[in-house]
């Protein structure tokens, strides 16, 4: 008996364009968040300290955000990967037999 692979190749599209988005929201919210901490870390002075809660709160969220983001921005660059290997493969693969 034979394996086969088989991939339904628009769905696989659906979430790699649905990784990338996702991805591209969590960094622009990393971005915010960043903005936000400086915002912060600003008025502390004025707070006498009220808002450097916060800002330390913010600043230990925004890099794991950050690094999701980057990261489903590459899953969905690794899908459209996966969907080329498997096209190319496929149009090759035949031709050995024509």
């Amino acid at each position: 008996m034979a394996d086969e692979v088989f991939m339904d190749i628009p769905a696989v599209e659906k979430m790699s364009k649905s990784f990338d988005t996702f991805g591209e929201v969590l960094q622009a919210v990393s971005k915010v968040l960043q903005a936000i901490s400086i915002s912060l870390k600003l008025a502390a002075f004025v707070s006498l300290g009220a808002t450097a809660a916060a800002s330390a709160m913010i600043d230990r969220i925004q890099p794991r955000l950050k690094t999701l983001g980057d990261k489903m921005v590459e899953l969905s660059g690794d899908l459209d990967g996966a969907i080329r290997a498997y096209r190319d493969g496929d149009m090759s693969g035949s031709q050995r037999f024509v």
